[in-house]
């Protein structure tokens, strides 16, 4: 565990929550081999990572919140990860996970089970499903901002923030966005890695068409 791990770990004021989420790293590392949940080049690196990478959204929680939607949730990054923190510290909150992947939404399944966590797991693809009125949407490595607003705009209740780690292309992820889309941007350095970013977004607005 690095530095800044650590210092998540002095955060975590439960010792519950830490056993859980290491119960969960346990889980990531048993069931990669077969289903490919994270790259097997980053299994030696999961808690600074992924968990770390992850739970450092949570920070960005804004008041009031009651659902949480993370689309491509693919090992349970960052969905899981939130749901873990939430439970002790915003039991009130509901954490919804989209992943079209058969396997992986049956990982996350087990995963929510074994560790005693309220979600909903929902094996379909985003695009299908009606808008669910989230406070918060949130996606991690699953496609360039251009093509996240889309959904974040089709599932954000009003008022609502969208949530997006971004890597070291992320200001040319948003000049590209800002071409055909509107939107309030607050850009927060990333605790795991110094050229990525999180992007929190709202009033989100497809520009007019001529």
């Amino acid at each position: 565990m690095t530095v800044v791990g650590e210092k998540l770990a002095d955060q975590i004021v439960s010792r519950e929550t830490l056993e859980r989420l290491q119960e969960f790293e346990a889980l990531v590392r048993r069931w990669t081999p077969a289903i490919n949940l994270i790259s097997k080049s980053s299994v030696s690196a999961i808690w600074d990572r992924h968990i770390v990478d992850s739970a450092q959204l949570f920070a960005l929680f804004p008041a009031g919140v009651k659902l949480w939607l993370d689309i491509g949730s693919g090992g349970g990054f960052p969905g899981l990860v939130i749901a873990i923190l939430a439970k002790e510290a915003s039991p009130e909150l509901t954490v919804t996970l989209v992943e079209s992947d058969a396997r992986k939404a049956t990982f996350l399944r087990h995963a929510a089970s074994t560790l005693s966590l309220d979600v909903d797991v929902r094996t379909d693809r985003i695009e299908a499903l009606p808008g669910l009125k989230a406070d918060v949407v949130s996606a991690r490595a699953l496609a360039p901002l251009n093509d996240l607003l889309p959904y974040a705009l089709h599932h954000l209740a009003p008022g609502g923030v969208a949530l997006f780690p971004k890597g070291a292309r992320h200001t040319e992820e948003v000049a590209v966005a800002r071409l055909i889309w509107r939107f309030d941007l607050e850009s927060k350095l990333s605790l795991s890695d110094p050229n990525a970013a999180i992007l929190s977004i709202r009033n989100i607005e497809r520009e007019k068409q001529d």
